[in-house]
């Protein structure tokens, strides 16, 4: 058995290379591939522990180590063979390489300590230099803006100094001054050619001086003593004549001067010429108060003279007249010869009413063709009826209307102050209840207010206001009066005439309420209603057997100029079912004697529903053959007027005579209205008349007694029909 010792083995074949002298090596074998204690088999380390060093003394002399590992195979099993050198100083190899390391940290150092207060000595710099630059351009920024603002204040007090000039140029004519005593030094801006004064004559005088009367007036002497007072002063008013002797209005403003101890040096201020405007308010004023046609007082301006008449009546105890008047027929005169016609003849009263009476009485329009005249007793010219007479005669000369000359007359009412039936706020009212008063008694005259007057005047009140009730309250009632056939003697039509069976008043006849209707409208309503009643009856009186007669209703002037009039008719008839034929619609000639033009397509639209057409009251108006030639008429109705004295006076004689002529060469039938009389009854027969309708016959009666009369069969005797030829008309 061979014995191998192999840490002899290793040690020897070490130390025979000379590898054992050297103790920095460290020489380790195992006897397996891994370096395992366990199988350890020689090493060359020494149990010496390591001397510690401090931290400083390694940092500075830093120690370095290495090693080598190998494995080898020999005599059938790996051997693992590790070399470590221990650790030795750094400094001691590498004593000029850290030298030479040390000087260049040290130049590094250095060279960046130089670098870095270079570096804040230059920040400090720029700093300075930032700062600097910064204070400059804020300075100059200022200096910009103060130079901006002061070029924009340069230019804004330039633009304010010329929209002062303009403002002075547009809002006044010149500028004056004054010293210290008021009296003018300077007057510029062509003084003399706006206000026609020469400069001369205002300087060196006050205001007062050059201009006469100031300190006479009460708004003078008010600015005389702010003047005085060295108080500014605007818009003063005031009138001078120029040196042509014309009014002028001047309008100045002005403002005291203080030196600078406050001592007063005087005015200046501006001026104005403002004629051009004072005469334009004058003229809007007057205007304002007058009539635009008349040139008369309007309502306003009547007031104002009516309460001073009344104060100098109060003061002197001298009576004070109010006459209104209205003109007769101007309705007539308007609508048969149209507006014109009518404004004319309105100015033409103004001015008759004007001449007519003295200077300091007052006419005034009050409103269409009513005027109103304030007559004042003053000294020993006493108030008298005759005043009132010539008035109303200077009004009743004829009137060149066209070619036309036309009579109008006026109907006047008077009331008195001081009196105990008129105080003095009612003295209009009470003489416009006085001319209502005249104008029923016939027209044409004058009549002074008395105490019983205004019970009439509320019973107008008091009828008005129940008028507009009474057709809701079925109050209103159709009377019936027969119209006669002339040849036949027989009942051939009737005309429907409304009454009011007023449960108070009673039953209250048509002329008490109908042109209280027509005035406020009511005329509308009602006519539409007394139409559709004439004809439901009629339509009766044919369905039990009676004749067929023709029942004729009055259209009045609002119904005439009522929208939808053929409508309403075209829809009385549809309902009622009475036939056109049998419905006769009266009108008056004033009706379309406005418009003519309008009116013919009117009543040939209405004619065109087949009823009959008459003109009612024929002769009392503006008759023209014209009109009858281009009218669809069928009937004329010649007037009670003219009948009630066709035995008695030529006159009337002739016109009923030329009336019924006229009809009948038009193909017209003619009807007589009011006869009462058996001479108007044979006068009409013998001349030619086909029906007559009147209290000679019968008067007007309700619809039972009219049936009653229809079933006796009444009509005329035969002696009153009896056939005569008719008289010629004579030239």
């Amino acid at each position: 058995t061979i014995i191998v010792r192999a840490r002899d083995l290793v040690h020897n074949a070490l130390a025979s290379a000379n590898l054992l002298d050297d103790r920095q090596i460290v020489m380790s074998v195992y006897a397996s591939d891994k370096p395992d204690p366990a199988s350890l088999i020689f090493s060359t380390r020494t149990d010496d522990a390591p001397v510690p060093r401090d931290t400083m003394s390694a940092w500075i002399a830093p120690e370095h180590r290495s090693s080598l590992v190998r494995t080898i195979e020999a005599a059938g099993r790996p051997w693992l063979v590790e070399i470590i050198a221990l650790p030795r100083p750094f400094a001691a190899d590498h004593l000029a390489s850290l030298a030479t390391l040390a000087g260049g940290i040290l130049l590094s150092l250095l060279t960046a300590a130089w670098v870095q207060a270079s570096g804040m000595r230059t920040r400090r710099v720029q700093q300075l230099v930032r700062k600097r630059t910064a204070d400059l351009k804020r300075t100059n920024r200022r200096l910009v803006d103060d130079m901006i603002a002061r070029e924009r204040t340069e230019k804004a007090l330039q633009q304010s100094e010329q929209r002062f000039r303009q403002l002075v140029a547009m809002s006044s004519d010149w500028y004056w001054e004054q010293d210290r005593n008021y009296r003018f030094t300077m007057i510029t801006g062509g003084f003399a050619e706006k206000a026609g004064v020469m400069v001369e004559r205002v300087l060196g005088k006050t205001r007062w001086e050059y201009m006469e009367g100031l300190a006479d007036t009460e708004s003078g002497r008010a600015h005389i003593a702010q003047v005085k007072a060295h108080e500014a002063f605007s818009d003063l008013e005031y009138q001078v004549l120029d040196d042509n002797g014309d009014t002028r209005w001047f309008l100045v403003s002005g403002q005291p001067v203080f030196d600078e101890h406050g001592n007063f040096q005087g005015y200046r201020g501006t001026g104005s010429d403002i004629t051009a405007r004072k005469l334009t308010e004058q003229r809007v004023h007057h205007v304002a108060q007058h009539d635009v046609l008349t040139g008369l007082p309007n309502r306003s301006l009547l007031q104002d003279r009516l309460s001073q008449a009344v104060a100098y009546a109060t003061r002197s105890a001298n009576p004070v007249w109010v006459m209104l008047i209205d003109l007769d027929r101007f309705k007539f005169v308007n609508d048969s010869m149209g507006h014109k016609a009518g404004d004319v003849l309105l100015m033409t009263v103004a001015a008759r009413l004007r001449s007519s009476l003295r200077d300091s009485d007052t006419v005034a329009r009050l409103s269409g063709d009513e005027f109103v005249v304030i007559l004042s007793e003053h000294g020993e010219q006493h108030l008298t009826v005759d005043i009132v007479q010539r008035v109303m005669d200077a009004v009743a000369q004829p009137v060149m209307l066209g070619t036309k000359e036309f009579f109008v007359t006026c109907s006047i009412g008077v009331a008195v102050y001081p009196s105990e039936s008129t105080p003095a706020d009612a003295l209009i009212e009470h003489a416009d209840i006085a001319m209502y008063r005249a104008k029923k008694l016939g027209r044409n005259n004058f009549q002074f207010y008395t105490p019983a007057m205004n019970e009439e005047s509320l019973e107008r009140v008091r009828i008005e206001g129940a008028l507009r009730n009474a057709l809701e309250r079925d109050e209103f009632v159709l009377y019936y009066q027969p119209q006669l056939d002339m040849k036949s003697g027989k009942i051939v039509g009737m005309e429907a005439l409304i009454r009011w069976q007023h449960p108070e008043l009673g039953m209250v006849p048509p002329s008490r309420f109908v042109s209280i209707a027509e005035e406020t409208g009511l005329i509308v309503p009602i006519g539409a209603w007394v139409m559709r009643t004439a004809c439901a009856q009629n339509k009766a009186w044919q369905d039990a057997g009676f004749e067929k007669l023709r029942v004729a209703v009055n259209l009045s002037a609002r119904q005439f100029a009522a929208a939808g009039l053929i409508e309403s008719i075209e829809q009385i008839l549809q309902d009622t079912g009475l036939e056109p034929r049998y419905l006769e619609i009266e009108l008056t000639e004033s009706l379309f004697m406005s418009d003519v033009t309008p009116a013919v397509e009117l009543l040939h639209r209405m004619k065109a529903l087949g009823v009959n057409l008459s003109i009612d009251d024929f002769g009392t108006g503006y008759s023209s053959l014209s009109y009858l030639s281009r009218f669809p008429i069928d009937v004329l109705k010649i007037d009670r007027s003219f009948v009630a004295d066709i035995t008695r006076d030529a006159n009337d004689e002739a016109i009923v005579t030329s009336i019924i002529a006229l009809a009948h060469n038009l193909k017209l039938a003619v009807i007589a209205e009011g006869v009462e009389t058996g001479e108007q009854l044979d006068y009409l027969r013998r001349h030619g008349c086909d029906e007559i309708q009147g209290y000679y016959f019968s008067r007007p009666l309700p619809a039972p007694e009219f049936e009653q009369l229809l079933v006796e069969g009444r009509g005329l005797a035969p002696e009153e029909t009896a056939a005569v030829e008719p008289e010629p008309v004579t030239a």
